[in-house]
């Protein structure tokens, strides 16, 4: 059964930093797109980030660029999300995704709760 497997939520204050991490069971390949997204109280998913397994390349929504980071790990088959000078607003689950489309919609983890205080 594929899986995806994130850690790394909690409680941060405004401005500050947390890290995703986000672990697949399943064996990638070169077009295998790893992103995120989340999801707050009454509102719909969104997209966050991404990164494409064989080229690296990565994206970004236009309200996280510059702040947050999605890179891969050295540990096979995991990706973090970097998340820097976090706001309010941001507070939401967070979802690891993984597939061929783009952004990634085929595979997604449990979520992982990111809470910013103000």
């Amino acid at each position: 059964q594929v899986q995806l497997v994130e850690s790394g939520g909690g409680l941060v204050q405004t401005g500050g930093s947390l890290k995703l991490s986000c672990t697949t069971s399943t064996r990638t390949y070169s077009s295998f797109i790893l992103g995120w997204f989340r999801q707050a109280p009454g509102t719909e998913r969104e997209f966050v980030a991404a990164i494409r397994q064989g080229t690296r390349r990565t994206y970004y929504a236009d309200s996280v660029k510059g702040r947050f980071t999605v890179s891969r790990e050295s540990r096979e088959n995991t990706w973090s999300l970097q998340m820097n000078n976090l706001k309010p607003e941001e507070t939401a689950v967070y979802y690891c995704t993984g597939g061929s489309s783009d952004p990634p919609r085929e595979m997604w983890g449990q979520g992982t709760q990111v809470t910013v205080s103000s």
